[in-house]
């Protein structure tokens, strides 16, 4: 699959490329307080370790702000301070080496305040990003769509009356159609890189769901070039679902992708536990990494479609009442027990 991609501008993150046809890159957030030090170095290398690009840290106060310094020396992720209320903070997550901002055009929009952040942006060459939440408009008219694509093109005004120009922007709303609909007016309307989520989507199940219409419609459309995918749960959650979004569009490809059937009556092996067992076993092996040459697996739980399914893949495997029948590219490989197929297929993935 491939994607006409809205064309825009590129902007750095400290070595991440976002816009201008760069891959769409993956943004989470900690959850920790950002002045313990220990325990937000810690989720943001679990959040790389599990495959974020950019993680956003959390600016309520100066303590946090200063504490930036500490956390830049421990790790080398590019880091976004998010910062609300206090343009102060704003300036002082710069001064301690935070890789880009985000602004709420809601609750910071006083000129000579704007001012001074861009003149601290452009002294140290770091990107802005103008973030826009329908829960947090400073102006709302009968249009939720229609205000936040004024708040957010109304700053970007300010920001290019400055001079300034390194800018990345977001739209998020709770509501899946306001975020479409407000994203696809603004990228007719400017040549920026957007960055797509959906706030406030709530727990793991319908956030995700949500997330996945809302961003998923987007890039399809070639709309977007970063994610950040907001969910009421873990925050490795919201990278593994971010993953799973721009794979399933073929936009990036992370791990190899495991087709298998939903199960029923005919299926005679314990074919949800096989799934997650080699799942767990791909995410975390060198096909992360784009070492291995599987992209596609097939586990397949019965003779219907079992077969059928498993040749289309680069590996499958096909269960029948005693035995399985393991594929690659097509060709049957090996005719074995049920018990000793998964060790000879994971044998087969780590060979590549």
């Amino acid at each position: 699959m491939s994607y006409k991609r809205r064309k825009t501008r590129v902007v750095k993150v400290s070595n991440i490329r976002i816009g201008g046809g760069n891959p769409v890159s993956i943004q989470g957030m900690t959850k920790t307080e950002t002045k313990n030090v220990s325990a937000t170095v810690k989720q943001i290398n679990q959040l790389e370790n599990i495959g974020a690009e950019i993680v956003r840290i959390a600016v309520k106060d100066i303590g946090d702000a200063r504490a930036i310094k500490e956390i830049k020396k421990k790790t080398g992720m590019p880091l976004v301070a998010d910062i609300h209320f206090n343009y102060q903070f704003a300036i002082e997550a710069i001064k301690n080496g935070v890789d880009k901002i985000r602004l709420n055009p809601g609750n910071i929009y006083e000129l000579n305040q704007i001012k001074e952040v861009v003149a601290c942006a452009k002294e140290y060459k770091i990107p802005i990003r103008v973030g826009v939440n329908s829960g947090s408009l400073r102006k709302s008219s009968s249009s939720l769509v229609n205000s936040m694509v004024k708040s957010a093109l109304d700053y970007i005004k300010t920001l290019e009356r400055l001079k300034f120009f390194d800018i990345v922007v977001s739209l998020k709303a709770s509501e899946v159609q306001d975020t479409i609909s407000a994203y696809e007016k603004l990228a007719k309307l400017c040549d920026y890189p957007l960055h797509l989520g959906v706030t406030a989507t709530g727990p793991l199940i319908p956030g995700t769901i949500k997330s996945t219409l809302a961003i998923g419609s987007l890039l399809k459309e070639g709309v977007g070039d970063t994610i950040r995918v907001s969910l009421t749960s873990r925050p490795e959650d919201e990278i593994m679902v971010s993953k799973e979004i721009l794979q399933s569009l073929g936009l990036r490809n992370f791990s190899p992708e495991i087709i298998s059937c939903p199960t029923c009556g005919r299926c005679q092996v314990d074919l949800i536990k096989i799934v997650n067992l080699i799942k767990n076993k791909v995410d975390g092996s060198p096909s992360r990494n784009g070492k291995s040459s599987a992209k596609k697996i097939a586990i397949m739980g019965c003779i219907v479609n079992g077969p059928g399914e498993a040749k289309q893949a680069d590996m499958g495997i096909a269960f029948t009442r005693n035995l399985a029948l393991v594929f690659k590219k097509g060709k049957v490989i090996k005719k074995t027990s049920q018990k000793d197929s998964i060790d000879f297929i994971l044998k087969q993935l780590e060979k590549g």
